[in-house]
């Protein structure tokens, strides 16, 4: 679960990782793959203070970042209902930006924890559109996992990669980004698509005038041939021009849906033959997994034809 906290002077963002200390760091890897991250992501909330250790009377004020704080030590412990109602009274205390997209995405948590999936899909929407959830950090935590596997999940993803107002478009910015690694130049080739689309049809303008002189005849027409020609010629290349656009488009939209369909099968669980588990995302850039499933049946008609000549013999 994503653990919050937030220092009383200033609000630092950071993960945590185990066995590392904690650095201040964003929330997605510096390099164009959502999931680089070898390790599950946390998110603190720490609170410091230079002041002396006795208590004053606004301690006890209960605020957003106290509540969140509260909440997370007993989700901790197993009490994941106090826990949602500590988050719940954080979001009704007026909190900053910071401290309700960690009340929003630990909510969530409780949430998924309960098995309440739409509860928590609609808080990481909201935590989405309003207070800038990167959807990298959905993926990357071990306390979301029950609720990646439901619909309500595979809905809000879609939605996400779509992008929109309701959601953001966080997610589809950095879909894109590993887009244009793969297929680079795609926005290069649309401008020239539309600049020369724009160029053909500013030519048609002036050839249709022509085109009517053309067919009334007289004195000074231009030859109907030759106007009617490149008439063609100019609606030809717009509706090539306007045909690889729109082919261009779906290319993209197929490409993002294979992304994402990617990052979340990179979360599947994997033993290893030391029976430790791990998930394949640990693996990239590491050991290239292959299935063994195509061998194991090559095996099994193997041996189910071996046995079957024996028997005809």
């Amino acid at each position: 679960m994503a653990v919050a906290a937030l220092a009383l002077n200033q609000q630092l963002l950071c993960f945590s990782y185990p066995k590392i200390r904690a650095k201040s760091r964003p929330w997605f890897p510096q390099k164009t793959t959502l999931l680089n991250s070898q390790k599950k992501p946390h998110i603190f909330i720490v609170s410091c203070s230079s002041s002396p250790t006795s208590q004053s009377p606004e301690a006890n004020v209960q605020t957003a970042e106290s509540c969140v704080n509260l909440g997370l030590s007993l989700f901790s412990k197993g009490r994941v209902k106090d826990a949602l109602v500590q988050f719940e009274t954080a979001l009704s205390l007026d909190p900053n930006p910071v401290e309700a997209q960690a009340a929003l995405y630990n909510k969530a948590c409780c949430h998924a924890y309960q098995g309440e999936a739409k509860k928590a899909a609609e808080c990481l929407r909201t935590a989405l559109r309003d207070y800038n959830l990167k959807f990298g950090t959905i993926l990357n935590d071990p306390d979301l996992a029950s609720l990646r596997a439901s619909p309500e999940f595979k809905e809000l993803q879609e939605e996400a990669r779509l992008g929109g107002e309701d959601i953001g478009y966080s997610f589809r910015r950095d879909l894109k980004l590993i887009s244009e690694v793969q297929a680079p130049f795609r926005g290069v080739r649309r401008f020239f698509y539309v600049a020369f689309s724009a160029a053909a049809g500013i030519s048609l303008l002036f050839t249709v005038p022509r085109l009517f002189r053309a067919i009334k005849g007289g004195d000074g027409a231009p030859d109907i041939w030759e106007t009617v020609g490149n008439a063609g010629i100019n609606i030809g290349g717009i509706i090539v021009l306007v045909a690889l656009y729109f082919w261009d488009n779906k290319k993209e939209e197929e490409q993002l849906a294979q992304i994402s369909r990617n990052e979340t099968l990179s979360r599947l669980p994997l033993r290893l033959s030391t029976n430790r588990i791990v998930e394949l995302v640990q693996l990239r850039d590491t050991v290239r997994p292959v299935s063994i499933f195509f061998f194991l049946l090559v095996e099994y008609f193997s041996k189910f034809l071996l046995l079957h000549v024996c028997k005809f013999r």
